[in-house]
């Protein structure tokens, strides 16, 4: 197994850490975990932890991509297990964030129905020998889904002194961009999906 895809198995063992440690009933165990007051702000230091170990998953990813690009190191496990591993990074954490009552579940919902979709639509280009490209659209939605989750992460630090929802305002961008970046993935595959034999 090459680099690329050690990499990638790393990634996904983290998930499973990361759903842990957020979620774990410290109080029950008689553990209180220390909060660093910003403001009118109280930062956890378990979102702190976490936070670390998504820029560890978010800095893999990318080392990731530059050398599959650099040493043209595509193989089909990579082409499979790549973004399984970004969808269950990004997900579990917004699923988290919904559960504790952080976010509203709405705009996690249409991400996740978008990348259902996208899915859908991908597989149904395959079977075909197409492939699909994300465009400007998908880039840009994993961008903003990676600013919202720092953001929740930091409880919208700085911009909660000031009173400013961007945490909340970024989450629903990055559920349109889902939905237009699944619109332009259907777009893209529509004759394969409607075709008939």
């Amino acid at each position: 197994m090459n680099l690329p895809n050690r990499l990638t198995i790393f990634r996904i063992v983290l998930v499973p850490l990361i759903i842990l440690i957020y979620t774990f009933p410290y109080p029950s165990l008689g553990v209180e975990p220390q909060s660093y007051r910003i403001g009118t702000v109280n930062l956890s230091s378990i979102n702190i932890v976490v936070l670390a170990l998504y820029a560890l998953a978010s800095l893999t990813g990318i080392l990731n991509e530059y050398i599959v690009r650099k040493r043209n190191m595509i193989t089909t496990f990579g082409k499979f297990a790549k973004p399984i591993a970004e969808k269950l990074l990004t997900m579990s954490l917004f699923l988290l964030f919904a559960a504790k009552g952080i976010v509203p579940i709405v705009p996690v919902i249409l991400m996740m129905a978008s990348d259902i979709v996208v899915d859908g639509c991908t597989l149904a280009a395959a079977v075909n020998g197409k492939a699909l490209f994300p465009g400007f659209t998908g880039r840009l939605r994993k961008v903003i889904q990676a600013q919202t989750i720092l953001l929740v992460l930091v409880c919208n630090l700085p911009f909660e002194l000031w009173g400013l929802p961007v945490a909340e305002i970024s989450l629903w961008l990055g559920a349109f961009v889902s939905m237009s970046s699944c619109l332009q993935y259907y777009s893209q595959a529509k004759e394969d999906i409607t075709e008939s034999k």
